[in-house]
C-alpha cells in the first residue's frame, strides 16, 4: 500500500476546462438588473474552474460553494487575484439559496483528486487512513459508524444500490462478520473486501474494494439526495437565458443528471450527448476520463 500523505497540498486540476469555458462563454456582459453577470460555483474545490471563469470573464462576479474547509483555504488562495468580484461560502450547496437571479450555475460533483490522495480523510482503498469518508469533515457520521451501525441486508443494499456491487451480500456478511470498524484504517477494510472475490478478480485492473468504497462515500455524504435537491432548485436560481453545467463522474449521477435535465420543463437541454475528456486530456489527467459534462438553459 501507499505511505500516506496527511500534509500534502490541495491541488486541484479541473477537468474539462475548456468545455466548461465554452458552456459559459455567452455569459453576458451585464446580469440580472443590469448589475454584474453572476456564477456560482457550486463545488469550488481548490477554485481551478472559478480563476479560469473569471479570467475570462473580466465583469464576472463568482459565488462559490464548498463544504470542505481545506477547499476553500486552498481556493482563497487561488483566487486571490480576482479579490471583490468572489465570495466564498462555507456551505453544501444543497442547503444554499442565492440572493437573486444568476447568470450560471456549475457543479463539478463527486470527490477531488486531492480528497482521494490525503490518506487522514479516508476516501482511498490505497492510503491507510482512517475510516472517515466525509466531505465536510465536522460534520455527520464517518463510514466507520455507517459500517458499525447497519444491519447486513441494509448494509447490502448500500453497497449494491451506490456501488452496483455484484457480490454486495458477501461482502456485508463478512463486514459486520468483523466488527468493529471503529478505529480501523482504509486499507483493513479494503483487504476484507477484497477476500470476498475469487483469486483472479482480486488481479484485475480495478482493485476490488472501488465499487464499495464509491458506495460508502456517497451514503456517507447523501451525495445523490443532495445531487437530486441541487436539480430541483437551481433551474429556479437562474434568469432566462442562464446556464447550468454539471460534470459527474459515475453512472448514478450521470443518469440522475440526464433524467432531470431532460425532463425538467423549465431547462432546455444543450448537449444531446454528454462532452468528455479529448484523448489529450484523458492522457494528461487519467482522472478525467469518467468526467462527462451536462449543460442546459433556463427557459
Amino acid at each position: 500500500m501507499e505511505s500516506p500523505q496527511a500534509d500534502a497540498p490541495f491541488v486541484h486540476r479541473p477537468v474539462l476546462a475548456a468545455e466548461v469555458l465554452e458552456a459559459f462563454a455567452a455569459l453576458p456582459e451585464r446580469g440580472a438588473g443590469g448589475g454584474p453577470p453572476r456564477l456560482i460555483d457550486c463545488t469550488l474545490g481548490g477554485g481551478g474552474h472559478s480563476a479560469l471563469l473569471l479570467a475570462a470573464h473580466p465583469g464576472l462576479e463568482l459565488i462559490g460553494l464548498d463544504q470542505d474547509p481545506t477547499a476553500r483555504a486552498a481556493a482563497a488562495e487561488v483566487l486571490a487575484p480576482f479579490a471583490g468580484r468572489t465570495t466564498v461560502v462555507a456551505t453544501n450547496f444543497a442547503d444554499f439559496v442565492p440572493d437573486g437571479p444568476v447568470d450560471g450555475v456549475l457543479a463539478d460533483l463527486g470527490v477531488s483528486s486531492p480528497q482521494l490522495d490525503v490518506a487522514a480523510r479516508g476516501f482511498s482503498f490505497r492510503l491507510a487512513g482512517p475510516l472517515d469518508m466525509r466531505m465536510n469533515p465536522g460534520r455527520g457520521e464517518t463510514a466507520a459508524d455507517l459500517l458499525d451501525q447497519l444491519e447486513e441486508g441494509a448494509l447490502a443494499d448500500v453497497l449494491y444500490r451506490y456501488g452496483e456491487e455484484r457480490l454486495s451480500r458477501r461482502i456485508a456478511r463478512r463486514l459486520v462478520a468483523e466488527r468493529p470498524w471503529s478505529g480501523r484504517s482504509t486499507t483493513d477494510l479494503a483487504y476484507a473486501i477484497a477476500g470476498c472475490f475469487p483469486p483472479a478478480q482480486r488481479r484485475g485492473r480495478i482493485h476490488p474494494a472501488t465499487r464499495s468504497f464509491q458506495a460508502l462515500r456517497i451514503a456517507v455524504n447523501d451525495e445523490l439526495g443532495e445531487l437530486e435537491r441541487l436539480l430541483q432548485r437551481a433551474p429556479d436560481w437562474l434568469r432566462p437565458g442562464g446556464r447550468l453545467a454539471l460534470i459527474s463522474f459515475h453512472s448514478l449521477e450521470d443518469r440522475l443528471v440526464k433524467t432531470h435535465l431532460r425532463d425538467d420543463e423549465r431547462l432546455r437541454v444543450l448537449t444531446r450527448k454528454p462532452l468528455v475528456a479529448s484523448d489529450a486530456e484523458a492522457e494528461a489527467n487519467p482522472r478525467s476520463r469518467s468526467a462527462k459534462l451536462r449543460v442546459a438553459e433556463r427557459i
